[in-house]
Formats: C-alpha cells, structure tokens, sequence
C-alpha cells in the first residue's frame, strides 16, 4: 500500500518549486515576529496611557531678529503617572500644539521619583528654592486632600501626593513655582534611607 501525500506536503512543495517564492517556515516566522511586534505596541500604548499631561500656562513670546520679531508660542507642561514620578516641562514652537509635544518630551526627560507614605502623602518637611520662588511642602493627615494653589498643586496632584500642605513663600512665577516644588520633591527621603545614610537604627533616629 502507497502512501499518499497529504494537501499541505502537496502545497508546501509548490511553494518551495515557485521562483521567487517565500519558504513554508520563513513565512511562520514572519507571522510570529508580526505577533510580537503587535503586543510591544500594546504593551507601549499602556505605558504611555499610564502618564498623564497638564498645561500650567500658555505664553506668546517674540524673539527680536534681523527681519523684525519671531513671534512663538511657549508652554508649561507638568507630566506624571500619579505613583511617584512628576516631571516639569517646557516647549517652544510656532504653534500651541507643537509646544505642548515638545514641552511633554521635556517633561519625561525630567522624572523625579517621590516617596510616598501608605497615607498616600509625604515622609517628611521639605523646602526647595528655584530663582525667586519658595515652596514648602510639608506632610498632612490622612483626608486632608491638596491644600496648595497653581502650579504646585498640579505638580503634586500628578507626583500621586494625597494628603499634603504646600505655601509658596516667593514670587508668583507658575515656571519657578513649579521646578521649586520638583527641588523640593526631588529632596525627600524616607526614614529608612536616611538611617541607612547615617548608619544608625530606626529606634535611634526617633529617639
């Protein structure tokens, strides 16, 4: 009895005999590099769907040249994903949209990770200074909310800070105001690490 060769033995040497034909097995690995490639994009599209994007202020700016002035749009972005990273940003284009890109780009590009306490607030007090402006943040009990107003509070609604009291000492600035609060972000320690820099124990720290 004579074995019969089945349809895909049959088809798969058509191809194979085809001039200019892709082999059975390469055309598998196309698919699989297809499907890999479809879940990175996805996985992707997550990360980016996790950030979050708010605009503190929108400026037209001129710039004096030889022709005459340049007029641009310049704005302020604040970019964070609400679980300790908030990043301030700014961008100038001819138009608002570009600006806005651009001053999202800048924004991620400068991450500042902040420890949060289970309260969803901070560990400690902390006081950054950025040209003219103050800010000093300083830790709140639970149910206290955002007592802050500008820029500062979009920087810590965005860093996933709960419960915190913010007083901005200084100028008014909303760009100075906002890269103080990161200072002052960017200075937080939690109290393990301090007594880890210290080389004492906890019990010692709050002795």
């Amino acid at each position: 009895m004579t074995d019969t060769p089945t349809k895909q033995e049959i088809q798969s040497k058509n191809d194979n005999n085809v001039p200019g034909a892709m082999p059975v097995e390469q055309k598998k690995n196309n698919r699989n590099d297809r499907k890999r490639n479809r879940r990175g994009d996805s996985k992707n599209l997550e990360r980016d769907s996790d950030w979050q994007e708010r605009v503190v202020q929108i400026r037209r700016v001129s710039k004096t040249v030889k022709g005459g002035k340049k007029m641009s749009f310049r704005a302020i972005v604040v970019v964070g994903n609400e679980k300790g990273q908030v990043g301030v940003g700014v961008g100038k284009a001819g138009d608002v949209i570009g600006a806005v890109r651009k001053g999202v780009s800048d924004g991620k590009k400068n991450l500042v990770r902040v420890p949060l306490t289970p309260n969803n607030s901070i560990p400690t007090l902390s006081l950054g200074r950025d040209g003219a402006a103050n800010v000093l943040i300083r830790p709140a009990a639970p149910g206290t909310g955002v007592i802050a107003g500008g820029s500062i509070r979009t920087v810590l609604e965005l860093a996933g800070i709960k419960n915190v009291l913010a007083k901005r000492l200084g100028s008014k600035t909303p760009l100075n105001n906002a890269r103080a609060a990161m200072v002052a972000l960017s200075q937080l320690r939690t109290h393990k690490s301090a007594s880890r820099e210290r080389g004492i124990s906890l019990e010692q720290l709050y002795s």
